[in-house]
């Protein structure tokens, strides 16, 4: 402790003590994924994997002056013992954008404001904004059934069920989501979408995998599962005619005028990885979020109806929310749109990715905060846990800082 009592500020203008080296080992298909190759990895996907590119098609988009910050500005120097907690999260970007601009922003070695981070499964969130796009332009509506779209899920866990389900993840499937398994149904999805290497009878590509799962179908409760991501990002392609990741650069990443283009991974017959395979910037993943806290509208158009980003800021309903890992951190928490949602007093909702990614609403303040990480393991409890306490801690120092009620 400090003179007085007081906790010691954190030294942001110190790097985090984590060693990258100058020419690292190459990571494998199957390797990629793991410590040491994970950090790595993460910033350079595209070279790992097969990778389609989600065009901005803007120009003079880049950020207004003053839009950058210190590396020490003082909403960060409330936080308790930052430094350590970014180094103990294996932090690679913490942006926070309030009002439309950067606050505070802070980037680990061999990670900077130009380079690309894997954003996990942020990119569901992307892929329930694109729905919401179709929904606005009358393509279709959330009470269609998902066979009406893709007849050859016919005979599996979607038969039933309509796009709304899809939405709110209230479709019960076989499905092990389990990343560490490789008997899960999550790997088999890997190997199939090309994130892992094809093991002896696993389908060949995304579509030929989604067709083998079964389950009971819609059942009004919430059940994590990626692939049912794929199945809305699937149904987008034939409610449009067109590819996913065209529809995803179309309606929702141009209309941001972001810096960068993003990226996605592609299977072997280039359908996009949409449950999880999205590389972008912290800033511009940033837009995404003051595009829904500006009620749907972006600087090149609006991308979902004010209803829609409403709905999303409002929460799911969390009588169908059985996640116990959710539920024990928030009590009031639920899931909408492909949005987590906290049901805390301020309303925050999150976009969330395994190995520690964050897109974090305060609609409150209107500030969106991006914490892009590379945890040696995806989704470690204590990791999970460590993670929401400094999101927390967080929101509390924006709240002292805009003289607003803590969370």
């Amino acid at each position: 402790m400090t003179q007085g009592g007081r906790p010691p500020q954190a030294d942001l203008s110190a790097p985090v003590n984590r060693l990258r080296p100058a020419v690292p080992l190459r990571p494998t298909i199957d390797t990629w994924q793991e410590p040491p190759h994970v950090r790595w990895a993460f910033t350079h996907l595209s070279e790992v994997l097969p990778s389609a590119r989600i065009h901005r098609r803007s120009t003079g988009s880049r950020a207004a002056a003053g839009d950058e910050a210190g590396e020490m500005p003082r909403l960060l120097m409330r936080v308790p013992d930052l430094s350590h907690r970014l180094e103990e999260t294996h932090t690679d970007a913490l942006l926070v954008v309030r009002q439309g601009q950067v606050a505070a922003q802070w980037y680990a070695p061999g990670c900077g404001p130009d380079d690309q981070h894997l954003i996990m499964s942020v990119s569901k969130s992307l892929c329930g904004l694109v729905a919401g796009s179709l929904t606005m332009d009358g393509l279709w509506s959330l009470e269609d059934r998902v066979i009406s779209y893709v007849p050859e899920l016919a005979e599996g866990a979607y038969a039933r069920a309509t796009i709304a389900d899809l939405l709110d993840m209230t479709v019960s499937v076989d499905y092990d989501e389990d990343y560490l398994n490789p008997r899960s149904e999550l790997q088999r999805h890997d190997r199939s979408a090309g994130w892992r290497g094809p093991r002896p009878g696993d389908p060949g590509d995304t579509w030929s995998f989604l067709r083998t799962l079964t389950g009971a179908g819609p059942q009004g409760r919430f059940q994590y599962c990626s692939a049912t991501t794929d199945v809305l990002a699937w149904a987008i392609e034939r409610a449009t005619g067109a590819r996913y990741v065209d529809q995803l650069a179309d309606r929702v990443w141009s209309r941001l005028r972001p810096d960068h283009d993003a990226m996605v991974t592609v299977d072997r017959s280039g359908f996009a990885h949409a449950d999880g395979g999205v590389s972008c910037t912290a800033r511009d993943l940033a837009r995404v979020g003051e595009m829904v806290l500006a009620g749907g509208r972006a600087p090149g158009g609006r991308v979902v109806a004010a209803q829609w980003a409403e709905s999303i800021l409002a929460g799911g309903d969390p009588r169908q929310m059985v996640d116990q890992g959710w539920t024990s951190v928030y009590p009031g928490g639920s899931y909408t749109r492909q949005w987590w949602c906290t049901g805390n007093r301020r309303g925050n909702v999150t976009g969330l990715g395994i190995h520690g990614q964050h897109l974090w609403l305060d609609p409150q303040s209107s500030t969106v905060m991006v914490k892009l990480s590379s945890w040696p393991q995806p989704d470690a409890e204590q990791d999970q846990r460590t993670q929401a306490l400094l999101m927390e801690d967080l929101t509390r120092a924006l709240a002292a800082e805009c003289g607003a009620d803590s969370p």
